[in-house]
């Protein structure tokens, strides 16, 4: 596929096109490599200063070469989706002439930045509450590294392969093929269905926000330019631009706008996914500095010891617990894998409440919890997190007290094991900034050229622009994960169709083909790689 030719089926003129061949300047090129190597130093300058602080004596290095190694694959992957799906937001600004083409891609840059710092991070734990519960517990072991590498080599494998082709296909839906591969091939090599490998009712409600955000994209499109059509009666609006001249500045100020909103959600939403990655990796290979929140008040723990004390005796009184019952861990383990609510899961999560409240008793802060214990007490306070939220998607009756209990023990548990370091923060902003200024060409040109069969005007830009950071956004809001790249293309090729300019059916196809095959090949992909680490 040529990357800049224009088809032949276009109506605008050659002289409307952009200039997409500008090369980087040498200060560009500068810029970007202080940057990056800034961006490492601070990495390596937090990682040590976190470890140092918590009075752990070093005794090997090796936990700091693994973990420098999964961090550059890690930040690799967001570097890669900055380039892959950012290019959406800038093309419609670049080919209505707003901005030019160096302008826009480092203000977006500049958004995608700012996106990620502001985020909240609900989605990245939304993410990895798709992983299978007894990986996220073993973070640090074999099985651990073998997941992380196999989620991260078969995303960029993939968001590499359909860059090459420019084709707009979705980070975050190849990075959810790679959970579910890795969860189905777990169940698979320990003996078990490989439906049993995955949260399916988490992965439903992901599913569907991926599947329909690319329907809102169309069809909001479609009506929000036919809504401006029939209100704003401005000829220029809805003209192809003539020459390389940008469009009057009030039609110029909202394509910019809309771009700096749909790069700022971007970043906040896609931005997320890379988090909840290092995070995993963070807690796998350096636990005592970042299993537990060190920066939680200590005047919060003895609120949280007597709370899962008093939670604790309910469940009890309310399900005793029965003769020979399996350890805790197991029964809670085999509740989250299966969703199967069994009579001993009540007394076996009550049971660990106590068990967590005792030792945060015991120690009295979190960083007073001696390294050897760190691990245990993360993962205990993990899985009861996770046993409430099945609890309650079960729906399971429960007392009024002891419901509202539950929910205000995994609010305590949550802020005290799902947390994001603003170093961590900071370090995937710079990676999806600088990922957004390289790279970016081919997906522009798809976009901008090869979705409809006329140029695209500056209402249609504006409307699949709108209608993207509205959608972004909103899913941001409710913590679920969507795709920047299938909103915005759908956007464009809802307003074509509204507009009747044609669509360029090759273009579509590829594309609707990309959105399929995704999620099977980095499902299949994962799966073959965590299957080929596990062994090595």
């Amino acid at each position: 596929m040529a990357e800049n030719s224009l088809p032949a089926s276009t109506s605008s003129s050659q002289n409307g096109r952009p200039n997409l061949n500008q090369g980087n300047g040498r200060v560009s090129r500068i810029i970007f490599l202080i940057l990056l190597c800034g961006g490492l130093l601070f990495t390596a300058i937090n990682l040590f200063n976190d470890v140092e602080e918590t009075g752990a004596p070093v005794t090997s290095y090796t936990p700091f070469l693994l973990l420098g190694v999964a961090l550059v694959i890690a930040l690799g992957f967001e570097f890669v989706n900055g380039f892959h799906d950012t290019a959406n937001a800038v093309a419609t600004v670049i080919y209505t002439h707003s901005l030019s083409p160096g302008v826009a891609v480092v203000w977006s840059g500049f958004c995608n930045f700012l996106g990620v710092l502001l985020s909240s991070g609900v989605v990245a734990f939304g993410i990895i509450s798709l992983l299978p519960v007894e990986l996220i517990l073993q973070a640090g072991s074999g099985n651990g590294f073998a997941m992380v590498y196999a989620l991260l080599f078969s995303a960029i494998i993939w968001n590499l392969g359909t860059w090459y082709f420019g084709l707009p296909a979705s980070s975050s839906h190849t990075l959810i093929g790679s959970i579910i591969g890795v969860g189905v091939a777990n169940a698979l090599l320990h003996g078990r269905s490989g439906t049993s490998g995955v949260d399916w009712d988490q992965a439903i409600k992901v599913g569907y926000a991926l599947l329909l955000s690319p329907i809102v994209g169309f069809i909001c499109a479609a009506l929000l330019l036919l809504a401006m059509k029939a209100f704003i009666r401005n000829r220029q609006l809805y003209e192809a631009p003539k020459g390389n001249q940008p469009p009057p500045a009030w039609i110029r100020g909202l394509l910019i706008l809309t771009c700096t909103g749909v790069s700022f959600a971007h970043g906040s939403n896609d931005g997320q996914k890379g988090m909840g990655l290092i995070m995993l990796i963070l807690v796998g290979t350096m636990p005592i500095a970042y299993a537990l929140n060190r920066s939680l008040p200590p005047d919060q723990i003895p609120r949280v010891a007597a709370l899962t004390q008093v939670t604790e005796q309910q469940l009890l009184t309310l399900q005793p617990a029965p003769a020979a019952m399996p350890a805790p861990r197991e029964v809670l383990t085999e509740f989250v894998r299966t969703s199967q609510n069994r009579p001993q899961v009540l007394p076996a999560l009550g049971m660990m409440l106590g068990d967590i409240g005792d030792q945060i008793r015991r120690y009295g802060a979190v960083e007073n919890i001696p390294a050897q214990a760190v691990t245990n007490t993360r993962n205990d306070m993990y899985l009861a997190s996770e046993t409430i939220k099945h609890l309650q998607s079960a729906k399971v009756a429960l007392p009024e007290e002891i419901a509202s209990n539950l929910t205000a023990v995994k609010k305590e548990l949550d802020a005290a094991t799902r947390f994001i370091p603003m170093w961590v923060k900071v370090v995937v902003a710079i990676a999806l900034g600088l990922g957004t200024m390289v790279g970016w060409r081919r997906i522009v040109v798809t976009v901008g050229e090869r979705i409809g069969k006329t140029h695209l005007t500056y209402a249609q830009g504006a409307s699949a622009e709108l209608v993207a950071m509205a959608t972004i956004g909103a899913a941001d809001v409710f913590g679920l994960p969507v795709s920047t790249t299938h909103v915005l293309s759908s956007g464009v090729a809802g307003s074509m169709a509204a507009n009747k300019s044609g669509l360029q059916l090759s273009t579509i196809r590829n594309l609707a083909l990309a959105w399929v095959l995704t999620l099977p090949v980095s499902v299949l992909l994962s799966g073959l790689l965590y299957a080929l680490f596990i062994h090595l």
